[in-house]
């Protein structure tokens, strides 16, 4: 096998210098060669491999895969035969399914981020080839998660966020302009990342804020979006991607549309998403319960019992490795449910009903003396809205419910959430409708981010220069006088 394959790569090396010049035409090949396909283009072409005509198609390409991926790209300079063998699409979907991201994440981001905003799916895909050399050459960026709670960031070539901070929101006192307290926020990720400003683009997730389809909200949301702009370019940035919270997890769910819930840090969003684009006009329902909330109920609920704990450190800990959502509350009621679990530095806890009656007030809010929407009623009602408005033909995009969130990853409440809606909701509305876990959890905006990071078009399709950015906001004032 070794002298095969050195004989493959000393027949490569002694030709390759003249026929460097040689136009590669297999742009001109299909999107998918099965390998009939693939024998049939071989069989009307004239040249030939030599020896290795002998070897069967399927064992040759085993063969080939063995080679590194930049030595598989030489080859193409060799003959029109052996650039139609090596060019076949299986051969780099077999590399591109190698690589670090999932390779179902990389067909859903090349097929349908691609192009950037508005999102259009690419129906002729380009070689794979040609795609894994573009993805191998793309710079990367710095990634920020603004959250809710804490901020996310860290380098898009990482397999996830390098660190966390408090958020912009909490950055300066709220008499500080945006703009300062952006600067002093962004800054102060540059220093920690021990990173230029200048070097790198960056896509920033924007926060769920400012939920209706009201010009005050319109002009809240600009503003917003145009203070992270200034500020990063303030700063030198080279290019910025910004892109709704939402949007970005539902983009790491695999998805481009869909009904995104959102447990945050202070409340919960329900927001519609169509082709990537959140829809106020339907509606974005909030709900006043968030993570702080259910980890507060917790500890009330411990303090009644007087098990003491010394921080709330020890109880979100508690939450997040013995609480679950209950498919029956009343059934469950009737379980033995005690569980134990060692917090570091801690020691030992035992809980039993707080285990699921603390994840119950997003369903019964009430039970936490809170006066608000149960998170199914909330969904539903966004299901109605989506329903009614009539976006499209297909009323599947909005039956797709994405979680998101650290305390969306509590286990059950897919399944929970899931059948109330089948019970709330009329059986013609509530067919197929699907809740999707958070595979990212709290960090499921990052990956999403990352998602777009590693396009083969980044960051042209989805950045905006300096230059772009002063233009459209000319334009955009033009509009609106």
């Amino acid at each position: 096998m070794s002298n095969l394959l050195k004989k493959v790569w000393e027949s490569v090396s002694n030709r390759t210098n003249s026929t460097k010049n040689t136009p590669n035409s297999s742009s001109n090949l299909s999107y998918s060669i099965s390998h009939a396909a693939l024998s049939d283009q071989i069989m009307m072409c004239s040249s030939s491999t030599g020896e290795f005509d002998r070897i069967p198609l399927d064992v040759f390409m085993q063969i080939v895969k063995l080679l590194q991926p930049n030595h598989v790209a030489r080859i193409t300079a060799v003959c029109k035969l052996w650039r139609l063998i090596v060019s076949d699409n299986k051969l780099w979907m077999y590399y591109l399914q190698n690589q670090q991201v999932p390779w179902e994440a990389i067909f859903f981001s090349e097929v349908n981020l691609r192009a950037g905003f508005p999102l259009q799916i690419c129906s002729q895909m380009q070689l794979f080839m040609n795609i894994y050399g573009l993805r191998t050459q793309v710079p990367g960026a710095i990634i920020v998660d603004g959250g809710s709670g804490y901020c996310k960031f860290g380098w898009s070539k990482f397999d996830s966020p390098s660190g966390r901070s408090a958020t912009f929101l909490e950055f300066g006192n709220i008499e500080t302009p945006m703009y300062s307290r952006l600067r002093h926020f962004f800054a102060t990720i540059y220093n920690r990342m021990q990173v230029k400003p200048s070097t790198q683009s960056i896509i920033v997730s924007v926060p769920l804020c400012q939920y209706d389809d009201t010009e005050a909200a319109k002009a809240a949301r600009r503003q917003l979006k145009e203070a992270i702009h200034s500020a990063l370019f303030g700063m030198n940035v080279p290019s910025v991607c910004a892109v709704s919270q939402a949007t970005l997890a539902l983009f790491a769910a695999k998805r481009t549309s869909g009904i995104v819930v959102n447990i945050g840090f202070h409340q919960t969003s329900v927001v519609p998403i169509l082709h990537g684009k959140i829809m106020h006009k339907v509606g974005v329902e909030a709900v006043g319960v968030g993570a702080l909330k259910l980890t507060g109920y917790l500890r009330e609920q411990m303090q009644q019992r007087n098990l003491h704990f010394d921080s709330l450190y020890t109880v979100r800990s508690l939450k997040e490795n013995l609480c679950y959502v209950a498919l029956d509350y009343e059934a469950e009621l009737c379980k033995d449910t005690e569980a134990s679990y060692e917090v570091a530095a801690a020691g030992w806890f035992t809980l039993a009903r707080e285990r699921f009656q603390t994840g119950e007030i997003l369903f019964q809010p009430r039970i936490a003396r809170k006066r608000a929407m149960g998170l199914h009623q909330a969904v539903a009602l966004c299901i109605d809205h989506c329903h009614a408005a009539e976006l499209t033909a297909d009323e599947s995009w909005f039956k797709t419910i994405v979680l998101s969130g650290g305390t969306a990853c509590l286990p059950g409440l897919a399944e929970r959430l899931e059948k109330e809606l089948h019970g709330l909701l009329s059986p013609s509305v509530a067919d197929g409708i699907k809740v999707l876990p958070p595979l990212y959890g709290a960090d499921s905006a990052w990956y999403g981010a990352k998602l777009i990071s590693n396009l083969s078009t980044f960051p042209n399709s989805w950045c905006l220069t300096k230059k772009e950015f002063r233009s459209k906001a000319r334009s955009d004032r033009r509009n609106l006088a």
